[in-house]
């Protein structure tokens, strides 16, 4: 367990090791937005690939155990939080950003503000930042109350260990601080756009994974039509939370994409 000082702010981040190195490029987890922390990757996904690679997970501000300040959360600023903590960590790059949903805007984003610090992208049910989204989570995140508990109980019913009624409690207070308690909302909501000019300019390979009944399939064609490398995977019969719903299936189809991109080098890949 480590933590990061950002101007007095602790960013808490764990770092996955491999017996044996099959890759340089280290991965990066990246996880979705107030109901979530690291935990929902390192108990996937993380563990089986960094059997064959560094891996680096990180709780974002005012989640997990990173620190909760009173402001300070737009787009911008998550990505100056994982800016400076691969430069801290200083793993070779560049380097694979694996994201869920709210994690996958904060890749594109990434990406796109620093593109040769990314040489792939792993998308679980993205979100990309327009109005559509700016609208849609301002109206999701204020739920309260009843509607608030549906919410949560919807998107983790098929993640083990967050049906019980403790956790859903903790990731109803977590959410109602984050909320009600910061300037969250109010961030995210001025946040700039990401634009297909902006997509279309991106270089690296990316793999898009959507649930066919997800609430936002619509972003998948949106990055297949503007990303100028894109593969896109839907899974049938599965939602917004596509991660809890087909978690085995998920974890050997990212696993199996890291593997196959050890085989060639940044430069190859991005020259496809």
């Amino acid at each position: 367990m480590s933590f990061l000082n950002l101007d007095g702010i602790q960013l808490h981040y764990q770092q996955l090791l491999p017996l044996e190195s099959k890759g340089k490029e280290t991965v990066v987890f990246l996880h979705g937005l107030v109901m979530d922390n690291l935990s929902s990757w390192f108990f996937t996904v993380a563990n089986l690939a960094a059997q064959t690679r560094r891996v680096l997970l990180y709780d974002l501000r005012g989640h997990g155990m990173s620190a909760r300040p009173k402001n300070g959360y737009s787009i911008d600023q998550h990505i100056e939080d994982l800016r400076q903590l691969l430069d801290h960590v200083g793993p070779e790059e560049p380097v694979i950003l694996v994201g869920n949903s709210f994690g996958g805007l904060l890749a594109l984003n990434f990406a796109d503000r620093y593109p040769a610090r990314v040489s792939g992208l792993i998308l679980v049910d993205a979100q990309i930042n327009d109005q559509a989204w700016r609208d849609d989570m301002l109206n999701s995140l204020k739920l309260q109350g009843d509607a608030q508990q549906e919410k949560i109980a919807s998107n983790f019913k098929n993640w083990l260990g967050r049906h019980s009624e403790r956790k859903s409690n903790r990731l109803a207070r977590n959410a109602f601080e984050l909320v009600h308690e910061t300037s969250l909302l109010d961030d995210l909501y001025q946040s700039s756009y990401l634009s297909d000019a902006d997509l279309k300019r991106l270089p690296m390979p990316v793999l898009a994974i959507y649930g066919e009944k997800s609430d936002i399939i619509g972003h998948a064609d949106r990055l297949l039509q503007s990303l100028p490398q894109c593969q896109l995977k839907i899974f049938s019969d599965c939602t917004h939370s596509v991660l809890w719903e087909q978690t085995e299936a998920m974890r050997d189809l990212i696993v199996g994409t890291l593997n196959e991109s050890a085989d060639q080098c940044p430069e190859e890949r991005q020259g496809q």
